[in-house]
């Protein structure tokens, strides 16, 4: 059996662990920039406040109420580290999924012990972390997922639901669930399942499987399969490395002036290579975007980008920084204000496999192990002492191009001078 453990509301969550004020009310988390709403508390949730509104159109009545925190993913982070570590230290293997989500090895163990240990798991986790976490169980990673939103939503299960495949009641759950809240499923994908009368996941799980590998492909034939009850997928088949890898943020303020640009540009750059790296992957070539803000029909328009091919393909922040600028120095319109900027690493390879053409003019072995060796050093000061202990180029105290984070709380485990203070008598 397979256990999915979800924490609940989870960047919420973050927060009440050293905000217990916060309890019972309701609080909003805000995107980068702090304008939509990317994380909602049960309150909010229940005065309708749909996931991804922005701040400007909340009424002013639920404004009044309500909380709203700026995203604070350092803290996120670390919680979900130690919420992992918890789990480790607790029951069998874990899988990390996502920053709020994993998956855990419950083979061997009978279904009334099943419940047992979910339900110590859930305590030991929300007692060693602070955070609330629900849990499904069942033989497939697709019906443990199911389980984890069936116990999240009805307090009877007390935050534990364990599916057996072909129990009745696990049927009578399939038959009330849209097929597009099934685990992969997307909404284009739903609508052609529609006109096929596949409606619930019950539908899906009853369909033909040669009928659908053959219109949908494999991956859907496998979600079938799981919601059958057989584990066929893997982490691997959803967590693909990816070929293409874009950081962008919305501007704090507009600014037309080259040198913000350029700073925005390197740093999205460099934590474009950051990421490259951390995949074991190589770009090939790297894109850099402008645009203007698009709600402003007052201003001049312009989304200008430009893709460089790289010398060769590498994960040298230097390289890519400097293939970065040189892009904006060709995009950039003087007298235009921008409102946003983006860097995407284009093709990538993976490091180890590729084949290296040697009539390109690729590094030496000696130039390749000393390139690794100084991204190696810049990422462990950064992982160390935070991002952008060491980063390339000078930071000014006036970027305009810095996002807001007017509603930025204390960084609670980041920051020696920001810990939470206990007084005594």
């Amino acid at each position: 059996m397979i256990g999915h453990c979800d924490c609940n509301n989870f960047y919420v969550s973050c927060f009440r662990v050293f905000m217990p004020e916060l309890a019972g009310r309701p609080v909003g988390v805000l995107s980068s920039g702090d304008g939509c709403i990317v994380a909602r508390s049960n309150e909010l949730k229940a005065m309708g406040v749909a996931n991804g509104t922005p701040v400007f159109q909340l009424p002013h009545e639920v404004r009044q109420q309500t909380v709203l925190l700026s995203s604070a993913y350092p803290l996120f982070g670390e919680c979900s580290r130690r919420v992992v570590a918890t789990m480790r230290a607790t029951t069998g293997p874990v899988e990390a999924y996502s920053i709020d989500e994993q998956f855990v090895d419950l083979s061997g163990l009978s279904l009334k012990a099943l419940q047992a240990h979910a339900e110590e798991l859930r305590h030991i986790v929300q007692r060693s972390t602070g955070i609330p976490v629900s849990i499904g169980v069942a033989p497939s990673r697709t019906l443990a997922k199911v389980g984890t939103g069936i116990a999240k939503k009805q307090p009877a299960y007390g935050g534990v639901c364990v599916l057996e495949a072909d129990h009745p009641a696990t049927r009578a759950h399939l038959g009330r669930m849209p097929v597009t809240d099934v685990w992969g499923v997307a909404s284009r994908t739903g609508e052609k399942l529609a006109r096929l009368r596949i409606h619930t996941a019950l539908d899906l799980r009853e369909a033909n499987p040669s009928e659908i590998r053959r219109r949908f492909g494999i991956v859907l034939e496998r979600t079938l399969w799981e919601l059958r009850g057989q584990d066929v997928i893997r982490l691997d088949d959803i967590d693909q490395k990816r070929q293409n890898i874009m950081t962008s943020r919305t501007f704090g303020s507009t600014t037309g002036r080259l040198e913000d640009l350029r700073e925005a540009v390197r740093s999205h750059a460099q934590a474009g290579a950051e990421k490259v790296r951390r995949q074991q992957s190589v770009a090939r070539a790297v894109m850099v975007f402008l645009s203007t803000p698009r709600f402003r029909s007052d201003l001049p328009q312009d989304y200008p980008s430009l893709t460089l091919t790289l010398s060769r393909p590498t994960d040298d922040s230097r390289l890519i920084v400097a293939a970065a600028q040189r892009a904006l120095e060709a995009i950039y319109r003087p007298g235009l204000l921008y409102a946003k900027a983006g860097v995407m690493m284009v093709d990538l390879a993976d490091r180890e496999g590729m084949q290296l053409d040697w009539l390109e003019g690729q590094q030496t072995e000696a130039e390749r192990q000393q390139s690794a060796k100084v991204m190696g050093v810049m990422d462990a000061l950064n992982r160390e002492f935070g991002r952008g202990t060491v980063t390339l180029g000078g930071r000014r105290q006036d970027e305009r191009w810095r996002q807001r984070h007017a509603r930025q709380t204390p960084r609670f485990l980041t920051s020696w001078d920001e810990l939470p203070t206990v007084k005594m008598g």
